[in-house]
């Protein structure tokens, strides 16, 4: 969708009633959760969350017991994703999940603590005793429910909450409800940056991490997300691991309970790739140098820090993610040279007409795949996509500085509608020239366009 659409479909979500953008939310979510159209279904419910979250800034929702109960969950949760990471929950299974909670996992617990809400006698201190009274039962229940599911009966009696993404988070929530104390506090011992993750830093977080609340499988994914989101280079989080085994060998580092830190890592870098394959189908460039350096980073800070061999589960992992960027790249960057050549041809004077004209946006589009494949270039030889990125640059540099050359001359010939057409061409070219060769030859070739038509008016005049 272009952006003139997308703000359209805001405009139109944004208009929408409350209860109306609360049904279609979950309308979608259920579309999702069966498998129907959920490239459409995933755009779309983006699109709603932003507006809904954009409306809660102004209009605080201090009525929504469900908002109010899961609000320690806020940092956990993502949107969308094929499999919720340790230490994430989808956002769309909170709303299943209080739905159970309602009817059958704590209907009492529920009806107190709306009407607490409802009550307007009922003070700030009273109001936050009854969500914390409510956060405990609702952990209590949800861990009791997910403990008694074992085995063959576990997806027959979790399915009664909600779909199989439901059923992978429910665990999730009710540990990070149960733990919602401790993780606060140790949000608050956590600085709000970490500008480096060095050995006295990482001793610092081990330390805070050293507490048995913590420390259990259920729990410390999600404490450990809690350092990721301070971390100006999340991948780092596998440094704690590292520091831990007191060895990189990936074995020793999986043997201790902060192996998860590096399969968080690596499904960080997932979740990036799938991201930045999205953005090039849609053809959206502005994130791309973000993703690319994320990915690079982290691929060879894991392959630096981490020894890590090729045939075990995180090497394949990581293999994976290298294919899936290089396949994600390839096509783009090898169609740009073509693109760049249907702008530029010079086509022959009798095929130009009054009316030819070259696509404003069409050229708008290749200025960023030209800015696209340059910042590939940067990153190419990590991501596995080194030669064709090299070759697809070369092969842009050589083009264009000829086809430039040669539109430049074009402008002392031809008559008004050749030469008009050819004008458009050369500000294409010169805009081109600026991202491949820097603004010193950009202008350069801008004032040899003005010499050509300048004296292509003047010569008429002479003679």
């Amino acid at each position: 969708m272009s952006q003139t659409s997308i703000e359209r479909l805001r405009d139109y979500l944004a208009q929408l009633p409350p209860k109306a953008q609360a049904l279609l939310m979950r309308e979608f979510e259920r579309a999702i959760e069966r498998g129907e159209d959920v490239a459409v279904a995933t755009f779309v419910l983006e699109q709603l969350r932003a507006v809904v979250r954009q409306s809660d800034d102004i209009t605080p929702r201090t009525d929504d017991p469900a908002r109010l109960v899961f609000h320690p969950l806020e940092s956990f949760l993502i949107d969308s994703a094929p499999a919720a990471r340790p230490g994430l929950i989808r956002r769309s299974s909170l709303a299943p999940v209080w739905l159970w909670l309602s009817r059958e996992g704590i209907p009492d617990a529920v009806q107190t603590f709306e009407a607490a809400l409802a009550s307007e006698q009922a003070t700030a201190s009273e109001i936050d005793r009854a969500v914390r009274t409510i956060q405990a039962a609702a952990g209590e229940a949800i861990a009791t429910i997910a403990g008694q599911a074992a085995g063959a009966d576990r997806q027959r009696l979790l399915s009664r909450i909600g779909g199989p993404n439901v059923v992978e988070d429910i665990a999730s929530i009710g540990a990070a409800l149960q733990a919602r104390e401790a993780l606060d506090a140790l949000s608050v011992r956590l600085p709000a940056r970490f500008r480096q993750f060095g050995d006295s830093q990482i001793a610092s977080v081990i330390g805070a991490l050293n507490l048995p609340s913590l420390q259990t499988p259920q729990v410390l994914p999600f404490a450990l997300s809690l350092v990721m989101q301070r971390l100006t280079a999340p991948w780092q989080i596998i440094r704690l691991g590292v520091s831990v085994a007191g060895s990189d060998d990936e074995i020793r580092v999986a043997g201790t309970p902060y192996g998860v830190a590096v399969t968080m890592a690596i499904q960080d870098l997932s979740y990036a790739a799938a991201e930045l394959r999205v953005d090039i189908r849609r053809g959206q460039f502005t994130n791309t140098s973000n993703y690319l350096k994320k990915l690079h980073d982290g691929v060879r800070g894991l392959r630096t820090e981490l020894d890590i061999r090729s045939d075990s589960a995180w090497g394949r992992q990581l293999a994976s993610i290298r294919v899936e960027i290089s396949d994600s790249l390839k096509s783009e960057i090898e169609s740009v040279p073509g693109r760049v050549r249907r702008l530029l041809r010079q086509r022959p004077d009798k095929d130009i007409t009054a009316n030819s004209r070259i696509d404003a946006s069409e050229v708008d589009e290749t200025v960023a795949l030209i800015d696209f494949v340059a910042v590939c270039r940067t990153y190419a030889g990590e991501l596995a996509i080194n030669e064709v990125t090299l070759r697809a640059y070369s092969d842009l540099q050589h083009y264009v500085e000829k086809a430039t050359e040669a539109l430049v001359e074009s402008l002392r010939a031809g008559d008004a509608k050749v030469r008009a057409f050819r004008q458009m061409q050369v500000a294409a070219a010169i805009r081109f020239c600026d991202l491949l060769f820097g603004p010193d030859y950009a202008s350069l070739m801008s004032r040899s366009a003005e010499m050509a038509r300048t004296g292509e008016r003047k010569q008429p005049r002479a003679s």
